[in-house]
């Protein structure tokens, strides 16, 4: 589960967006049959921080996207001239939106995709009632999150690997 919480720069609870953002680049709802594809595209977004085989394995279950999930409204696309090259995942648990996932495809970052879909969870999960988004992030992605606005509150125990502790940050909405 990811967790993120504090007020973003440009104001309370706005993400701000690069000038690299791609002009093609574009937000969609995922489509039937693409739960596998988009898992494949989290384990490479994952390994990209040079993980071992070992705990890639150890990662799977948590980073498998199913046609369940797609299908529930709350996963977005970062689609590049017809291209998924991103997604994302929230939930909700009481007055906290919960950033489930953001990967991004390692051939695509830097071209605007991750802070598109951070957008887009922030408004969804305003939109559902949520007070803040917590995001429980790698920690190689920590300083992207951080660059968005979000802001540190602790450490979160990892679901995948017992004993390791994820950076959580917050962005108040």
């Amino acid at each position: 589960m990811a967790r993120t919480g504090d007020a973003a720069r440009g104001g309370r609870g706005r993400v701000t967006t690069g000038s690299d953002d791609h002009p093609a680049l574009r937000l969609r709802a995922p489509l039937p049959g693409e739960a596998e594809a988009l898992t494949t595209l989290c384990l490479r977004s994952k390994a990209y921080w040079g993980y071992d085989a070992a705990f890639m394995a150890a990662c799977r279950e948590e980073l498998t996207l199913s046609e369940v999930n797609l299908s529930s409204g709350k996963v977005r696309i970062a689609d590049l001239e017809g291209r998924a090259i991103g997604v994302a995942e929230i939930s909700l648990e009481g007055e906290d939106g919960i950033l489930e996932k953001l990967f991004v495809a390692p051939e695509a970052m830097g071209k605007g995709a991750g802070r598109l879909l951070l957008e887009w969870a922030v408004e969804a999960c305003r939109g559902r009632g949520a007070r803040r988004l917590v995001i429980d992030a790698d920690p190689g992605a920590a300083a992207f999150y951080r660059r968005c606005g979000a802001v540190d509150a602790g450490q979160a125990p990892s679901e995948s690997i017992p004993g390791r502790v994820l950076p959580r940050l917050v962005i108040d909405l």
